[in-house]
């Protein structure tokens, strides 16, 4: 999919977005809408900014995780615990369409830049709060990361072998998946039932119960046969046609063949006949048959069993490695990867969504890189824009 391609980059034109966002989920959902076209600009602290930045491993002076999610956006340094630059922030409030914040519920308020004044500001604004546990609640404030949330929404019970530890998340699910894109849907709600409504909405995004949605169909089976275990259900370990196994030279490949006709051509492709009763047999045999596909897999490296399953339409693929991926013929079609021009940093390396390619993706940008520009476009002055400009 290439930018000219991708019908929705403008979707989002002229909806202007302010980010108070710092680290993953904010700036993960900011650039989402930056993406579909939003003017999205990173409303940072002038004697820090973003603390992603600084975060290793680095490209040049940035940090990669920083440079990955920050593209199409503008850096705007003010100081939110000043009277200047709390009032320019309500004066630019009241021209901006979402303003995105992940502070501990109660900061806003404090800084005098609560829902209510806020709201005062602009009628039609939504505000968008990604909270660890929400806004309400006997966990508002309390301190946390995504592998506390997810503990707390039950996923990370839900990885590791049976009767064994849970298995740490390769990626941020709660930040991401439970944070980031459910933000995203709201905040798209949001501007469409604005239309209607005339009002803006404030969205209360925790996520801790984003990570626990991710567990709905799971969680419906607890009336039923006392709930999911770890290891022991249908897609988390509990069946050997729906596993991991290792290879001759210790690569993995993915065997998830969970349907009677594939798991038919499992069968076929490492030359043991399948039998349809295997596919509900209990735990015992299950473990049986584990051993068995596990000692075949074994017998054989993982490109032998690449050139194998790719005769057979079975539902086995390779386990990649991260940097594998850029190289993988999939992935190489569809266009996933491209790059942006970062001056001396060389080129910097993006991963585009499912959304497709930003028609006009820009860099991430430096601490305060656009100060001036964003002021004058919110209608300041020269001379207000230089009142309000940080010392150094």
């Amino acid at each position: 999919m290439t930018a000219a391609a991708a019908p929705l980059a403008a979707a989002l034109a002229g909806v202007r977005v302010l980010d108070l966002t710092r680290l993953l989920p904010g700036p993960f959902l900011t650039m989402l809408l930056a993406d579909l076209g939003a003017e999205v600009v990173k409303v940072e602290d002038p004697r820090v900014g973003d603390y992603l930045r600084s975060i290793p491993p680095r490209q040049g002076d940035l940090s990669g995780r920083y440079l990955a999610i920050n593209r199409g956006k503008r850096s705007l340094a003010l100081d939110l615990k000043t009277e200047a630059g709390r009032a320019a922030f309500l004066r630019m409030v009241a021209q901006a369409d979402v303003v995105v914040e992940s502070f501990r519920p109660g900061v806003m308020a404090r800084l005098g830049l609560g829902w209510d004044a806020l709201r005062a500001a602009n009628p039609r604004l939504i505000l968008c709060s990604i909270s660890g546990y929400g806004q309400t609640g006997p966990y508002a404030e309390r301190a946390g990361h995504d592998l506390n949330y997810v503990s707390l929404a039950g996923v990370l019970a839900m990885g590791g072998d049976a009767g064994g530890a849970p298995a740490m998340p390769g990626v941020q699910v709660a930040d991401l998946a439970g944070g980031a894109l459910w933000a995203a849907t709201g905040v798209l709600a949001a501007l469409h039932g604005r239309h209607a409504s005339g009002v803006g909405v404030h969205l209360d995004i925790s996520m801790t119960e984003g990570a626990l949605a991710l567990l709905a169909t799971e969680l419906a089976t607890v009336d039923g046969d006392g709930g999911p275990t770890r290891g022991t259900g249908t897609l988390n370990g509990g069946l050997a046609c729906y596993a991991i196994y290792r290879t001759a030279d210790d690569r993995y490949v993915s065997v998830a063949g969970l349907e009677p006709k594939f798991w038919i051509e499992v069968g076929r492709a490492i030359g043991r006949p399948a039998q349809m009763a295997e596919l509900v047999a209990d735990g015992a045999a299950q473990a049986q048959l584990r051993a068995e596909i596990a000692a075949i897999i074994a017998s054989k490296p993982l490109a032998q069993w690449r050139e194998i399953f790719a005769r057979f339409d079975c539902c086995c693929e390779p386990v990649l490695e991260p940097h594998e991926l850029a190289a993988h013929p999939l992935h190489v079609a569809r266009q996933v990867f491209f790059t942006l021009d970062g001056g001396d940093l060389g080129p910097v390396r993006q991963v585009r969504t499912p959304l497709g390619v930003p028609a006009r993706p820009t860099m991430p940008p430096r601490l305060g890189e656009h100060t001036a520009d964003v002021l004058a476009d919110y209608g300041f002055s020269p001379d207000e824009i230089a009142a309000l400009r940080p010392p150094g």
